[in-house]
């Protein structure tokens, strides 16, 4: 679950600094806004299952929520098939 963790840490700072290479070039018109909370979503729940107790109830759901949304990078050349819910 570390590699998945770190897999998505990487995912959510690529994924800020293309929006803001974006804005940059071409003006913040040019940004989906819709993207970004998904975005934050994503890497706060990440944290938050870093952060948790092994003993949570919440843990084996919290993990095969970050596996799917995960998937939204399937095509991505460090996307690991085992990663997949």
């Amino acid at each position: 679950m570390d590699d998945l963790l770190r897999f998505l840490h990487a995912r959510y700072e690529a994924d800020n600094h293309a929006y803001a290479e974006v804005a940059y070039r071409f003006g913040g018109d040019a940004v989906l806004d819709r993207h970004l909370p998904m975005l934050d979503l994503v890497d706060m729940l990440a944290r938050e299952y870093e952060a948790m107790d092994p003993s949570d109830t919440r843990l084996a759901g919290l993990r095969y929520v970050l596996r799917v949304l995960a998937q939204s990078y399937a095509e991505h050349p460090d996307y690991r098939a085992e990663w997949r819910p």
